[in-house]
C-alpha cells in the first residue's frame, strides 16, 4: 500500500506538496471542487464542516469542467514536486446536480460526467472519487472533543431539517432558487438513480482508464435531511459492487465512516472489499461512537485498532493509496498540518513493521 495525502483545492501549492514529501508520502489525492466557496460557516483552515444544517458554501461555475490542460498542468506541478496525483476526489454539485435530483439537466450532466472522465484519462488521473448523495455531510459539529482538547468533529443527534431548494450535496447550486424545501424521494428511488448513472458513465470510465470510487454515506444514517442514503451500513456496498460488475466500479473506502455505521463489522468489511480487489483508496480516520453520536479522534486513541486494519490490508495484497482523511487539529501555529503528520507518521511507522515482518517470514 502507498501513503498518500488528500489535498483541498487551495492547499494544491508548492509548500503543501513539499510537506506531504516530507512526511513521506509518494501519492496526493487532490480535490478541485472548492467546499469553502462563500460558505458563511466553513473556514478554510480545517476539513469542510459548516453548520449543522447549513451548507459548506456554493457549487462552481456550471460552464467550467475541469479541462485537460488544467488536469495535465496539476499532475505536472504535483510530479514536478516528487509526488504521483492519484486521483481526483469529488465532482463539483454544478457539474451534476441534476443527475443527483433526477431533474430537467440530467442528460446535460451525464455528459459533463463523461467528459470529465475522459479529461482525467487523457491527464493520465487513474480515479475518480466521488459520494452519490442528496445531502452530503451534513450535521458535524466541531469543538476541543479530541485527546488534550485538540479541536476536531462530531455528531450531536440526527439532522431533520430539510434541504432548502437550491441546495444538494450541502452546497448552493442555485442561489436564486425560489422558496421551498426538496420533495423527500424513496431509498429504492436513490438505488434506481444511481444504477442509471452508472450504467450511462461507467463504460465510459472504462474507456478512459479511470476507477470511479464511491464513498459512503457520511454521516450514515438511513434518512439525513429527509433524504434516503445509499450506503449507511457495510454490507450495502456489496450491492454497489454487484449492480455492475466492472474493475472501473469500485470503491473510496473511509474507515471512520465505516466505523460510525450501527451494524459495526468494519474489520470484516475492510477484509472483504480488500480481498476482491475493490478499494481504489482508502480514508483512514479514527472514531469513538456511532451515529447519531460520535466525535472524530487520534489515529491512535478511536475505537478502532488501526493496526488491525493495516494488517487486513497488507495480508490482502492492497496496493492502493491510503490518505489519512482529516485529523484533529493540534495545538500550534500549523493545527491541520500537525495532525496530518501525527496521522502520517502513525501510518508509516505501522506500515514499515509490516514490511518488515514480511520480510523475515519471507526469509524464513
Amino acid at each position: 500500500m502507498k501513503l498518500g495525502l488528500g489535498l483541498y483545492r487551495h492547499m494544491l501549492t508548492p509548500e503543501n506538496f513539499a510537506f506531504a514529501r516530507q512526511a513521506g508520502c509518494t501519492h496526493v489525492i487532490a480535490h478541485l471542487v472548492d467546499y469553502f466557496n462563500q460558505g458563511t460557516s466553513n473556514p478554510r483552515h480545517n476539513q469542510p464542516t459548516g453548520g449543522r444544517d447549513q451548507p459548506w458554501g456554493r457549487a462552481g461555475n456550471p460552464e467550467a469542467l475541469w479541462a485537460i490542460d488544467e488536469l495535465k498542468a496539476l499532475r505536472a506541478r504535483v510530479e514536478d514536486a516528487g509526488l504521483i496525483l492519484a486521483g481526483i476526489e469529488n465532482l463539483d454539485p454544478a457539474h451534476w446536480h441534476d443527475i443527483l435530483l433526477d431533474g430537467p439537466k440530467r442528460p446535460q450532466h451525464i455528459e459533463n460526467v463523461k467528459t470529465i472522465l475522459r479529461n482525467m484519462g487523457e491527464a493520465g488521473i487513474p480515479v475518480l472519487g466521488y459520494n452519490f448523495s442528496l445531502a452530503g455531510v451534513s450535521g458535524r459539529v466541531s469543538g476541543p472533543f479530541g485527546r488534550g482538547g485538540a479541536v476536531t468533529v462530531g455528531m450531536d443527534g440526527p439532522v431533520d431539517a430539510p434541504l432548502p431548494n437550491g441546495v444538494v450535496w450541502n452546497m448552493i447550486y442555485d442561489p436564486d432558487a425560489p422558496p421551498g424545501t426538496l420533495p423527500s424521494i424513496t431509498r429504492e428511488e436513490l438505488w434506481s438513480r444511481f444504477t442509471r448513472f452508472l450504467e450511462d458513465v461507467l463504460p465510459v470510465a472504462e474507456q478512459a482508464g479511470v476507477r470511479m470510487a464511491a464513498h459512503p454515506d457520511d454521516p450514515p444514517l438511513p434518512v439525513v435531511r429527509q433524504q434516503p442514503r445509499l450506503v449507511y451500513q457495510p454490507s450495502m456496498y456489496q450491492r454497489l459492487i454487484d449492480i455492475a460488475p466492472s474493475a472501473n466500479n469500485a470503491l473510496e473506502l473511509c474507515v471512520g465512516t465505516m466505523a460510525e455505521m450501527t451494524d459495526g463489522g468494519v474489520y470484516e468489511a475492510v477484509d472483504l472489499y480488500s480481498s476482491q480487489g475493490k478499494i481504489a483508496y482508502i480514508h483512514l480516520r479514527n472514531v469513538t461512537g456511532k451515529v447519531p453520536h460520535y466525535r472524530e479522534t487520534f489515529i491512535d486513541e478511536g475505537d478502532v485498532d488501526m493496526v488491525r486494519i493495516l494488517s487486513i490490508l497488507h495480508r490482502n495484497g492492497f496496493d492502493g493509496v491510503v490518505i489519512p482523511d482529516h485529523t484533529p487539529q493540534m495545538s500550534c501555529p500549523a493545527p491541520w498540518h500537525a495532525g496530518m503528520a501525527h496521522t502520517l507518521g502513525f501510518i508509516a511507522a505501522v506500515k514499515a513493521v509490516l514490511a518488515a515482518q514480511a520480510a523475515v517470514r519471507y526469509s524464513a
